[in-house]
């Protein structure tokens, strides 16, 4: 209650302020204005003028006023002033004198003719000093910010020279927490290379942004063009990251369209603007036919990929959504992020095992889901090369008994998020994978649910990521290590991955294999070098780049077709269906159980085992 009585109490203290210089403001210009007329001369001015203007002088005063108030004058923040209050102050100070002209004729003071005119002059001018000092006055501090600041003070280069980097400009000049010293502008459009902008060159092209971060010592460069395609992004970006400096850039064109461009808005430039490519887009329209007035199922939907399906999910209006994981602070996190963004979602967070069957039943009897995505799994390679028995019945057996009460219950699709590395596996975990496909080809068979699975490589930052190893090294300070310098993956954002795989959801009739196409792959040490270019360092320079060789189970590349498989497309271009495989369904089954025996008993090695069941499964035994 004190704050709000003080605040108000300032706010009344500076429009009383404002109204005092205006009544003198416009006392000033009523005089001067005959002053003027007269040549300088007080003596010259002749007496009818002179007893007219002191009729006139408090008539003009009321009137000024009110036209202050009509054009909003006391309402505005005047210390982010723009041409929207310069253009009311034309409005109001013409008006004023307009009133003034018709009032003279009105009441038969007569003025000189050119008094009119030059009382709007001043009183504009007058008004316009009052009402823009201010910032005027932190414009001026702003300009010797550096010398305020000292080594604080950031020296930064602009990327674009349109409307985004004039707001950041804007926003340099008037903030008083910002410590940027904005030295010099980028811009590709030849015609405005030497020009100024708000006090700061442009300098010249992308060809310019090397020798102009040396020139000026910059620190830091704000990619300030979110129109841009992902071409001349990558482009840019690619000569930016050779300077050493840190790069920020403003997340999407639609900051521009919602008046949202702020320095608030920068984020750091991630590998991610790097890749090259378009973003991929799905039909947003089928997705939410599909998922709309449903009850939605997410195993592990606390993970990377399972928090961003229940994001996804969200936004399409589901009945009901069912989160399930066993992991409690990534299932709270999650249900927090949801229930602040969407108040009005049908949320539910479960803690629960995959591998418990009793309470998997019980979550879908209860809950009878339409739609489940089955997320959860164990993914770390090496780890699992360790704890095989783990992997066994965590992903397979975890799939098996969440598929079973999917058919028991009446599920409509059963969608399994799958992995690359469960083609032609060389590790555990590829094959634990492998298994739950054909788990899902065998329920696919026998069930009234369309059972399915979508593959895809590697997600950018997901758990387990080299991403966040890589981040974290270079925060240690190096090295960054990295198991062989040819080894390539294929990569997509965690947004893209699951937006294909809520679409492939949509094309789901039952037994599929959906296979994302991935995109061009990209060899492990270039995310390195580049993800240290982008932290402001030079590689074997400030972060030494150390190979550590393979590690046990580990492939040089990622396939996401078996040699048997053929590819037919879909209705969007970045998914494709694999041909199933045939399998003998019964002689699996056995196979199944006598794996799930064997894993309940801790077998010293399961992995011949495995080898029974995924012939494609290659380890060194």
């Amino acid at each position: 209650m004190k704050e709000k009585t003080r605040f108000l109490k300032s706010s009344f203290n500076r429009t009383l302020a404002l109204v005092l210089m205006d009544i003198m403001a416009i006392m000033i210009s009523s005089f001067s204005s005959l002053y003027i007329r007269y040549e300088f001369s007080f003596s010259a001015i002749r007496d009818d003028f002179m007893l007219n203007f002191e009729r006139l002088l408090p008539i003009n005063v009321v009137v000024g006023l009110l036209m202050f108030v009509v054009f909003k004058l006391y309402r505005s923040v005047w210390r982010y002033a723009s041409a929207t209050e310069l253009i009311n102050i034309v409005f109001a100070t013409t008006g004023s004198a307009v009133v003034q002209v018709i009032v003279c004729m009105v009441t038969g003071f007569t003025m000189p003719r050119s008094y009119y005119f030059i009382y709007w002059l001043l009183l504009f001018g007058l008004v316009t000093c009052i009402r823009f000092s201010y910032r005027i006055i932190r414009m001026f501090r702003s300009k010797y910010r550096e010398k305020v600041h000292g080594p604080k003070t950031v020296s930064v280069m602009l990327i674009g020279a349109g409307a985004a980097a004039n707001a950041i400009l804007k926003e340099n000049e008037v903030s008083q927490y910002l410590n940027m010293q904005i030295k010099c502008i980028i811009d590709d459009q030849p015609g405005c290379h030497g020009k100024i902008m708000r006090g700061v060159p442009i300098v010249g092209g992308r060809d310019k942004i090397v020798e102009a971060a040396e020139q000026y010592g910059i620190d830091e460069i704000i990619f300030a063009i979110p129109s841009a395609n992902t071409k001349t992004r990558k482009e840019i970006l690619d000569i930016c990251k050779e300077t050493g400096c840190k790069l920020l850039a403003l997340p999407g064109v639609y900051q521009l369209i919602n008046g949202d461009v702020s320095v608030s808005e920068l984020k750091e430039v991630e590998i991610e603007d790097l890749l090259g490519r378009e973003p991929i887009q799905i039909n947003n329209a089928e997705v939410l036919d599909y998922v709309q007035g449903k009850t939605v199922l997410v195993t592990g939907g606390g993970g990377s990929i399972g928090s961003e399906l229940c994001r996804q999910i969200a936004a399409h209006s589901p009945k009901q959504l069912v989160i399930v994981d066993i992991y409690e602070n990534n299932a709270y996190e999650i249900q927090q992020e949801l229930l602040q963004k969407y108040p009005e979602l049908n949320l539910e967070v479960l803690i629960a095992s995959v591998r418990n069957t009793k309470r998997i039943n019980h979550i879908f009897e209860t809950y009878r889901p339409n739609i489940v995505y089955h997320a959860a799994a164990h993914k770390h390679v090496p780890l699992m090369e360790t704890s095989p028995n783990e992997a066994v019945k965590n992903n397979v057996f975890g799939t098996y008994k969440t598929a079973q009460a999917a058919d028991r219950y009446g599920v409509e699709k059963f969608v399994l998020i799958s992995t690359d590395k469960a083609v032609n596996p060389t590790n555990v975990m590829g094959a634990s994978k492998r298994i739950c496909e054909m788990v899902i080809q065998m329920m696919n068979q026998k069930s009234k649910t369309n059972f399915v699975a979508v593959r895809f490589g590697n997600v950018l930052g997901s758990n387990g990521s080299v991403i966040p190893l890589f981040k974290k090294q270079i925060a240690a300070g190096g090295p960054v290590t990295v198991t062989h310098p040819d080894i390539i993956r294929y990569f997509m954002t965690i947004p893209e991955a699951v937006s294909l795989v809520l679409q492939a959801g949509v094309y789901a009739k039952g037994g599929e294999i959906f296979v994302l196409d991935m995109g061009e792959p990209m060899k492990i040490v270039d995310l390195a070098r580049n993800l240290i270019k982008l932290s402001g360092y030079r590689v074997d320079e400030d972060i030494e780049i150390v190979f550590t060789g393979l590690r046990p189970g580990e492939k040089m590349y990622e396939e996401l077709l078996m040699d048997e498989e053929g590819l037919r497309q879909t209705a969007n271009k970045r998914i494709f269906i694999g041909r199933q495989i045939e399998f003998d369904v019964e002689a699996f089954e056995k196979q199944l159980e006598q794996l799930g025996e064997e894993a309940k008993q801790e077998a010293a090695d399961i992995r011949p085992l495995i080898k029974e069941i995924v012939s494609t499964y290659q380890y060194n035994g």
